[in-house]
This record gives structure tokens, sequence and C-alpha cells, in this order.
């Protein structure tokens, strides 16, 4: 009867301490937050050729060729169930692609793109932790949103876009 009596009475102690030493404390507060994954980006050299794996072969439903020249690049999305692929293909000489495509001749990755839902308070927040953002204010990305890129060395390797959801 005593063991029980000293849990009965510990119990209320270790469900008061577990309450109010909440996990909270230790996930920083965020202005912003991060969603669903956009669209990965893939760099190709020949965009007929990829539309075509990805429409003829693979049987994706593929948007047509759209030209952004604020960014250097020709864009072709292909639909997937829950996310895109972005074609990537170079827009005139100073195009990033060109350089990508040229240290990797036959395509590869390029970015993955996360949806924010406040992008202007993520760059605050994003700059205050030493992430390099590589433009001073969002551009206007192929879906007609704002967007930024946090620059690869910063995020293991990987450029991050992030898009205004």
């Amino acid at each position: 009867s005593g063991l029980l009596t000293r849990l009965q009475t510990s119990a209320p102690t270790i469900r008061t301490l577990s309450s109010s030493n909440s996990f909270s404390q230790n996930i920083p507060s965020c202005l912003w937050k991060l969603g669903r994954l956009n669209h990965v980006a893939i760099a190709v050299p020949d965009l007929e050729k990829a539309q075509a794996l990805y429409k003829d072969v693979l049987g994706a439903q593929v948007s047509e060729t759209v030209a952004l020249p604020e960014h250097g690049v020709y864009t072709v999305f292909v639909e997937l169930g829950n996310t895109k692929l972005e074609l990537l293909h170079p827009l005139g000489e100073k195009s990033p692609i060109a350089s990508f495509l040229q240290k990797n001749k036959t395509g590869g990755m390029h970015h993955i793109c996360i949806e924010v839902d406040d992008i202007k308070a993520a760059m605050t927040e994003l700059k205050k932790k030493k992430i390099r953002i590589l433009s001073e204010e969002p551009k206007i990305g192929a879906h007609g949103k704002p967007v930024i890129f946090l620059h690869p060395k910063d995020c293991h390797g990987v450029l991050v876009e992030l898009e205004q959801a």
C-alpha cells in the first residue's frame, strides 16, 4: 500500500512537469512557414528532346515553352500528381542555365522550389540566420509569383528557390 500511495501522489507532479515542459520552447517561432514542394528544376541541353521524353515516352502532361527573359531561361512544366518538374533551357548569353550546362553537358538537377506563406518575412529571417539570398528583392517567377533563390553553399549544395504560395 505504501508503493501505491507514492505512485498516486507522484503522478500529478509528473503530469504537471510534462505539460509545463513544452517542446515548443525548443522550436524557434517564425513569422513564416515552409510549404509544399512546388517543383524540381532540371537544366536540359535540348528542350524539345526533353519535352518529348516526358510527353511521348512517359505520358506526362507537358506545358508549352515559355520564355522568361528576366531569368534568362525558357521553361516547360511537366505536371505530376503531387508536384511538377520544370525543364530549363538557356535564353540569352547571360543565362545561368548556359553556365550550368557548360559544367554539366548532359544537363541535370538545377534547383528545388519550395513554397512559403510569406516571402518577405522569410527573407528577413533567413538574412538574420546568415543564409545568403541571391537577389535583394524577389523577382516574379514562372508562375507569376515572387521568388528568391538561396545560395547553395548555405543549403548543403542545393540551390533552393522559395516561392510565395
